[in-house]
């Protein structure tokens, strides 16, 4: 059992035999009438609050025949404003009830849970969350770096030809390099697949970047089906086999035999697929394999076996050079691969040339020739006569998928380098591999890995095209499109909620969207729909690429994956440590999932809509339907509020707002602060909720669409300028809305006023100077815009118009401004600064010091304020702006600075496809004849006229003078509990509930004799709001004084109800 529940005290000393006891029957927790009382104080005390409001229960004492009646005002945010007891013989009895009842009505409501517990520790709804059966130590799994899990292999290049036939189909897809400059020459490649490639894939193009502002266009373009026999496909493998050595392993080319084909055997290959030299047709939809070249490479020396390779060929000495293993033909080391023993690399072979050789002068070395100077390194040439070879160095890889920063001193056309190197010191390493394939095999591992890459985005987008009628984008992206569906995440959710839970505070409404919308929980709900398998979150290694003929050397199992990959190596730059092993583990941080999610939510937002990210939400587990019918009861309830209508002028509010309200009482429940609490319970934080949501899309949408080129780090932090309590405060004080904030707080409204001077007084409007903004201000922006989008049934287009025309200080971004404790941190990590903020409390008061080494110069600053967090704010700012002063500044641009540089698009609302619901026009009768009832009592003088109203049942009312006002009727009367409760218990309930006076029930008449005696009462009740409103209503005799009393107090029930004003 909760430690909560252990703990619980009371007032009572001990529990009466007497004492009810309320029992949960799912749970077998139970609460007896005494300690209700300490249990509803809790509960209170849990609600949301600032230092302006606490909220806590008020009770109210009347007598009746019965006995004494306990009523309770709960605080506003509550989702019962009233509870009273039943008669009772004390008022600790009482009180007891009535704390019970509050407790039992609060646990249907669903605000306890069934431990009777405040919602806020209860555990994840079933209905909402994934539940996990490891989810008992939530705090310690959010803390994890990060899971292993498998990256998916696309299936089109997963289906092998192991079990071979005489001859085997293989789709043909050429590959085609425009080099920029066109001053390099690259063989003609194709790739060789067993199914087709994807429409979306199969005419792939790719910008390679090279070094030096180099880059290559490479295009695929299908090229028919190609035939290949068994010996043909066991040539093309060893091809593939001898090349990847070169480019990725060209160690083992070190030895004088290398043999081909071993890894076919063993090999557990994940991919298959092949990679050939081709000739071109006339026309480009048609390739052949070059076997040529192939058969020519595997001729190589090294590539035969050692007996057959010691076979001397005799070679007319005009054709043939010496070289380190042996007399060459001219023709084979032309446009070959050799090794240089003496620089210990591999080199391309281009040509010969025939006027240069060991006598001629070396280029570096002044008057030296090459003799000479290899003779200084202790290298003695042997045939120093044979002309010199002209080479290129085989080119070390690398991933060619992201942008290089030009340097302005580099040349696009800078000419290749080459070397001229003496043959002796060669070996003949792979005849007929020309400086062309070797470029070509420079692109094709960045070009695969793209490919692969863009395969499993297709897979993924043919999973979640389930999910839709119409495709969806054809690319997933996390960047911007995360920072989208974040928001739009978190308004679906927030109004599922807001619609499903109308009793809930916007605390736990909060605590419930969190739940939802938190890392932790989207990744338990992404891994169940096994989304992480299609996520490749690390940059291209070349080194790390095993394709067919290039298997992975680590082998991972189950019994060796702690082994292979520790969990230390997720703890450190998984970047530079992490191994890839034949199961394409790799490890993945949570977060990055749970960002996908997100993400993908953007994706469809982009590209579909609402409608289809809501379909895809439904699909992952999250909940946020909701029916049309909610949302006109949570419209018909706003009613309620409609009696505040006359403490201030709706059509002026209405007119800052730019928006004529149907369901008024929506606006004036967006007014009300918590601390406001005259009017029957009821207050704009749910409102606010629900504001601050629809808020933060609507201007996500607009920053998302108005900067399409702005990165997403600096998407999300002009996103959290721009939307914040703050920003929004300093549009409630421009609108004059703060006029219109119900409160019963003093200490608020001086708060208030305090800062609408300092905004109005300061032209500079210092953001981090001045009094403390108030939070109220800034959540009467976010309930007002709550009011109209529920008003306008949901029809986001209506508020984005509305956004646009009210939020102009937000949406010009005059003043972007990021945290001044983020900025004065990056400042301090520049420079490589060692940071401290001291936080010391003087009284009531934080004090802060910030002290910072700026150089060799000690910095300090000091500052204090009553809230912790506005003081480090203020110290950082202060800081800021002295090291600023002083001379330093980030080298990064500043927000503002990026923002002028960034190119800009007509803003939009991104996304929205749903239909507005038609919102019920509210029933305008009742309304009005509040207002008839008016005129008709207005025409008397409360001092001197009365009127006279007789009922059926003989009950006299006088009512001197009236205004309209609604009655708060007991929560019971209307739910069939009436009937247990006598008529007087029911209007001392009343007027306890409304904060009026206690009904006077006296005998104003006896008549009869001693035995036939009859008894005339009347009751009298002062209406608080109303001075000019008294009611006065009489019995018929009756023989007991009890039940002329009761007869008196049903009149003045019936008159209320009758009027219209009791419900």
């Amino acid at each position: 059992m909760n430690v909560e529940i252990s703990f619980r005290t009371s007032t009572e000393v001990s529990i009466g035999l007497e004492e009810r006891i309320y029992t949960v029957d799912s749970s077998g927790a139970s609460i007896s009438s005494g300690y209700s009382i300490s249990l509803l104080h809790h509960y209170c005390s849990k609600l949301p609050h600032d230092e302006y409001f606490f909220p806590k229960p008020s009770f109210y004492y009347s007598e009746d025949s019965g006995g004494t009646i306990c009523n309770i005002i709960l605080p506003s945010n509550a989702p019962i404003n009233q509870i009273a007891s039943t008669p009772q013989s004390s008022v600790n009895a009482a009180k007891k009830d009535a704390c019970l009842k509050a407790i039992e009505e609060l646990h249907k409501l669903g605000a306890l849970t069934d431990h009777l517990l405040p919602l806020q520790n209860s555990v994840l709804e079933e209905e909402t969350l994934l539940v996990s059966s490891d989810s008992g130590s939530s705090e310690a799994d959010e803390d994890s770096r990060g899971e292993l899990h498998e990256m998916l292999v696309p299936a089109v290049l997963k289906e092998s030809w192991t079990n071979l036939e005489n001859c085997v189909l293989l789709y043909a897809y050429y590959i085609k390099f425009i080099p920029n400059p066109e001053d390099r020459s690259y063989k003609e490649f194709a790739l060789f697949v067993k199914s087709p490639l994807p429409k979306e894939a199969e005419r792939m193009e790719l910008d390679l970047h090279l070094s030096r502002r180099r880059s290559v266009m490479t295009k695929l373009t299908p090229s028919g089906v190609a035939e290949f026999k068994r010996e043909e496909i066991m040539q093309a493998q060893h091809f593939q086999e001898m090349f990847f050595k070169v480019i990725l392993d060209r160690s083992e080319l070190l030895s004088e035999f290398v043999t081909l084909g071993n890894v076919f055997l063993s090999s557990s290959s994940s991919t298959f697929y092949l990679l050939l030299p081709v000739i071109l047709s006339n026309c480009e939809n048609k390739v052949t394999v070059d076997w040529g070249i192939v058969q020519r490479c595997l001729s190589s020396p090294l590539f035969k076996s050692p007996v057959a390779a010691a076979k001397i060929e005799n070679f007319p000495s005009d054709v043939c050079l010496h070289l380190v293993n042996g007399c060459r033909s001219i023709r084979d080391i032309e446009n070959s691969l050799v090794y240089a023993t003496h620089k210990r690399a591999f080199y391309f072979i281009t040509s010969i040339v025939g006027e240069k050789n060991g006598y001629s002068p070396y280029r570096d070395s002044g008057t030296l020739n090459h003799l000479e100077h290899l003779n200084m390194s202790g290298i003695h040439l042997k045939y120093p006569e044979q002309p010199l070879l002209h080479a290129k160095p085989l080119f070390k890889l690398h991933n060619l998928l992201h942008n290089r920063k030009p340097e302005d001193s580099e040349s696009n056309e800078l000419e290749e380098y080459f070397i001229d190197l003496p043959p002796e010191l060669c070996q003949l390493k792979i005849i007929g591999f020309s400086k062309e394939i070797g470029s070509s095999l420079s692109l094709l591992p960045s070009i695969m890995h793209r490919l692969e890459n863009l395969l499993v985005a297709i897979e993924l987008k043919h999973v979640l095209e389930a999910l839709t009628t119409e495709k969806c984008q054809e690319r997933f992206s996390l960047e911007r499109l995360e920072s989208l569906g974040d928001s739009f995440l978190k308004f679906a959710v927030a109004r599922h909620l807001f619609l499903l839970h109308d009793a809930l505070d916007e605390g736990e409404l909060t605590r419930r969207r969190s739940n939802v919308v938190n890392n932790s929980n989207l990744f338990k709900l992404a891994t169940r729909r096994n989304l992480q398998v299609y996520i490749r979150d690390q940059p291209f290694d070349p080194f790390q690429f095993f394709p067919l003929g290039h298997p992975c050397p680590v082998i991972c199992t189950k019994e060796t994956k702690g082994t292979v990959h520790p969990q230390s190596s997720c703890q450190v730059d998984h970047a530079k440590s992490e191994v890839r092993c034949s199961r394409n583990h790799h490890w993945l941080q949570k977060k990055t999932i749970s960002d996908v999610v997100e993400a993908l939510v953007g994706a469809f937002i982009v590209d579909r809509g609402f409608q289809a990210a809501t379909a895809f939400l439904r699909w992952i587990g999250i909940r946020v339907d909701f029916q049309g019918s909610q949302l006109n009861s949570i419209c018909a309830a706003s009613k309620r509020f409609m009696p505040l209508s006359s403490l201030l002028d709706i059509g002026d509010l209405e007119n800052l707002l730019g928006y004529q309200f149907l369901h008024k009482g929506l606006l004036l429940q967006a007014i009300v602060h918590p601390s406001f609490n005259r009017h029957g319970g009821g207050c704009y934080q749910r409102l606010e909720f629900l504001g601050d949501a629809v808020l933060d899309y609507l201007i996500t949408s607009y920053l998302f669409s108005l900067y399409p080129k702005l990165k997403p780090g600096q998407l999300t932090d002009l996103r959290s300028v721009s939307v914040n309590n703050k920003s929004f405060a300093n549009v409630a004080v421009d609108r004059r809305l703060h006029k219109f904030l119900m409160c019963d707080s003093c200490h608020l409204n001086e708060a208030i006023e305090k800062y609408v001077d300092f905004i109005t007084l300061s032209p500079d409007r210092g953001l981090f100077e001045g009094p403390k903004c108030p939070k109220a201000l800034g959540d009467l922006v976010e309930s007002c815009f709550g009011a109209i989008l529920l008003d306008t049934g949901f029809n986001l287009n209506r508020v984005w118009k509305i956004m646009l025309s009210i939020l102009d200080p937000i949406k010009s971004l005059s003043s972007v401004q990021l945290n001044p404790i983020r900025e004065v941190q990056e400042l301090s990590q520049c420079y490589n600064w060692d940071l401290q903020f001291l936080v010391a409390k003087v009284g009531r008061n934080f004090s802060v010091d910030a002290k910072v080494n700026a150089g060799d110069v000690p910095l300090c600053v000091c500052s204090s304020n009553i809230n912790r967090k506005e003081a480090i704010r203020t110290t950082a700012h202060q800081l800021y702006v002295k090291l600023k002063a002083l001379g330093y500044a980030p080298k990064s641009k500043s927000l503002d600075e990026v923002l002028k540089g960034s190119p800009k698009n007509e803003a939009k609302l991104i996304g929205y496809d749903e239909t507005p619901i038609d919102v019920t026009v509210p029933d305008i009768i009742g309304f009005e004849n509040m207002k008839l009832q008016e005129s008709l009592v207005n025409d008397f003088n409360p001092k001197t006229r009365s009127s006279k109203k007789t009922t059926s049942s003989g009950v006299s009312c006088i009512s001197p003078g009236s205004r309209p006002f609604e009655v708060k009727a007991a929560r019971g009367s209307a739910s069939g509990e009436s009937h247990s409760r006598t008529a007087r218990s029911q209007l001392y309930e009343i007027c306890a509930i409304n904060c009026w006076k206690p009904p006077l029930f006296e005998c104003c008449k006896e008549e009869g004799p001693s035995h036939l005696r009859s008894f005339t009462y009347r009751v009298i009740v002062e209406i608080e709001e109303a001075p000019d409103m008294i009611l006065e209503c009489f019995s018929s005799p009756r023989t007991t004084k009890k039940a002329a009393a009761e007869h008196a107090a049903e009149g003045a029930l019936w008159y209320l109800k009758h009027e219209g004003y009791l419900q």
